[in-house]
């Protein structure tokens, strides 16, 4: 398939770099740096990691970014993971095409065909003590997947875009979808509010009105998938009663 980029987004700064330890430890390192946001790219990771400190596996094919953010409103700043997660279903659809499935996963997933494409990870910058911004960094697999084997037990399986599209999609090629996608869809939620990026997330939402189950650190809590409210709070129906969720895991 021939891919069309679209113009990359005025303002909007690229570092492109060989191996690191991870594009968020470099994001942290230059906190305070860039007076723009900043794309911070790798081909390879040396260590990369997700959720909760676990590891993440990074071949090299794989896309590797972190947005470097000015932002010292941390509310804005944590709801940037649902502008991450709109910017790269537009982008996985901007590269495969219409043809295979595409579904957002409370709280920092993508799902390709049912299977994890990709991640999403947000680290707050501080300079000098204070909030300077918000990294957020993003990792997908275009050519390879982690086994199941690698993966939590119950966890979602994990897929790549080569191996459920048929596509060779480079990293660079990726990110001229991405970082255009990312600012449209962080320009919706600096000058209209959370609503609309909530409404659209939603509107993409894998498992709405399903039952579903979070993992807490001290609990599992079942239930129905009602919404996700205007802090990005995860609602569920239990049987309790219902249960807002700031954080966790969700597993079907």
């Amino acid at each position: 398939m021939s891919i069309k980029c679209p113009e990359w987004p005025t303002g909007v700064g690229h570092q492109a770099l060989n191996e690191v330890s991870s594009t968020l430890d470099i994001a942290r390192q230059n906190a305070g740096q860039f007076p723009n946001a900043t794309w911070i790219t790798a081909t390879r990771q040396s260590a990369s990691r997700g959720r909760r400190g676990r590891a993440w596996v990074a071949p090299e094919g794989n896309f590797y970014g972190t947005l470097s953010v000015p932002c010292t409103d941390p509310e804005t700043a944590s709801l940037r993971s649902f502008v991450a997660a709109l910017a790269l279903y537009d982008a996985l659809h901007g590269v495969m095409g219409e043809g295979p499935t595409l579904a957002l996963k409370w709280p920092n997933d993508v799902l390709l065909n049912s299977g994890k494409v990709a991640g999403i990870l947000l680290e707050s910058l501080t300079v000098q003590g204070q909030i300077w911004g918000v990294a957020v960094g993003i990792g997908v697999n275009l050519i390879a997947a982690p086994s199941t084997a690698q993966v939590e037990d119950g966890a979602v399986y994990p897929v790549s875009v080569k191996g459920e599209a048929g596509e060779d999609v480079t990293p660079d090629v990726f990110l001229k979808h991405l970082a255009p996608a990312f600012s449209h869809w962080d320009t919706q939620l600096t000058s209209f509010g959370f609503n609309a990026i909530r409404t659209a997330w939603l509107n993409r939402a894998a498992r709405l009105g399903e039952t579903i189950t979070a993992r807490l650190p001290n609990e599992d809590v079942t239930g129905r998938f009602e919404t996700v409210d205007e802090n990005g709070y995860l609602v569920l129906n239990t049987p309790k009663g219902t249960r807002q969720i700031a954080a966790g895991d969700v597993f079907f």
